[in-house]
Order: structure tokens, then C-alpha cells, then sequence
């Protein structure tokens, strides 16, 4: 079980180890958008976010709703905004233990 568990949350992070596919986690978290949403707000080509999507969507962590002729992602769990919120955070306590380092360097 714990191998399992491991090797899932390797796949889900590898999942997530692309900064276009975070930008869309993001966005998504703002609300659901198709892919032409998605394009015009990252300003990326269409085939860059499909395929990003495609990934996300194959690792379960976004799914897409039909509605005519346009697919309308959204988050699978709502607990990957948490999920990015941790990351920003760490990034900025990294961000100020390097300042604080800095600092100390400049007064010597």
C-alpha cells in the first residue's frame, strides 16, 4: 500500500512539473474555462494549452464537461488551490531565507 502511495504521488507531481500546466491550475482555480478562455488569458497557442490539458486530464486532476462544441475544464479536487497556495508560500519563505542571506553577506 505504501509503494502505491508513493508512486502516486510521484506521478501527480509529475503531472504537475510543467509551468504552463501550473498557469492553467491557476486560472482554473479562478473558475472553469474552456480552452479558448485558457488560450486568450495564458496567450499561448491553442495546441500548447490542449495538450497540457490532455496531461492534467489523464492524471485525473482536471476533467472536461461537453457543452456543444466546446469542453469546459475544471479542477477534479478543489483541495489543488490549497495545493498551490502551499507552494506559493514555501517559494516565498525560500524567497526569504535567501534575502535574509543576502542581507547578512552584504553587512560583512
Amino acid at each position: 500500500m505504501n509503494l502505491e502511495l508513493q508512486q502516486f504521488k510521484a506521478n501527480f507531481f509529475k503531472a504537475l512539473g510543467h509551468p504552463l500546466r501550473i498557469r492553467i491550475l491557476e486560472l482554473l482555480a479562478e473558475g472553469d474555462k474552456n480552452v479558448n478562455e485558457l488560450q486568450t488569458l495564458i496567450g499561448s497557442e491553442g495546441s500548447a494549452v490542449s495538450q497540457q490539458l490532455a496531461i492534467l486530464r489523464n492524471n485525473n486532476i482536471v476533467y472536461g464537461t461537453k457543452d456543444g462544441n466546446k469542453v469546459t475544464y475544471s479542477l477534479r479536487d478543489p483541495m489543488i488551490i490549497e495545493l498551490l497556495s502551499v507552494a506559493r508560500q514555501i517559494f516565498n519563505n525560500h524567497l526569504i531565507d535567501t534575502i535574509s542571506m543576502l542581507d547578512r553577506f552584504n553587512e560583512e
